[in-house]
């Protein structure tokens, strides 16, 4: 395909919401944030307000790179990124003096095997 139906067809696919953006993938040890933790939370309720409050909290965080609501055994699970375990100490006090944060589990990554390298698709 010449460059430019290729460009039309990218141009498409932003258009259409397939493509939401584009992004650079930055060294984590050049910046210092190579220390990786996934802490899992219960709150002590299961409301809107309480998951209300949780979010707004979170989100401010910036070394929370990413939290999900989850169903199972607990209800949310987070990614944290840090640059030592003192900057870890300090985000965990963080998260447990969020209003409704009941219990949480912390697993410290110790290597990464597999990782997320965008959707997959089918061309």
């Amino acid at each position: 395909m010449s460059a430019s139906p290729c460009l039309d067809r990218v141009k498409r696919l932003e258009q259409d919401g397939y493509i939401e953006g584009y992004y650079a993938k930055l060294s984590e040890a050049k910046l210092n944030q190579s220390l990786v933790a996934h802490v899992q939370i219960s709150l002590v309720a299961s409301n809107t307000a309480v998951f209300k409050v949780f979010r707004e909290h979170v989100i401010r965080i910036k070394q929370v790179v990413e939290c999900d609501m989850v169903a199972g055994g607990y209800d949310y699970l987070l990614k944290i990124r840090v640059s030592n375990m003192e900057e870890y100490r300090q985000v965990l006090g963080d998260l447990v003096d969020i209003p409704g944060v009941g219990t949480h589990h912390t697993y410290m990554v110790i290597e990464k095997i597999k990782e997320d390298k965008g959707l997959l698709i089918d061309i």
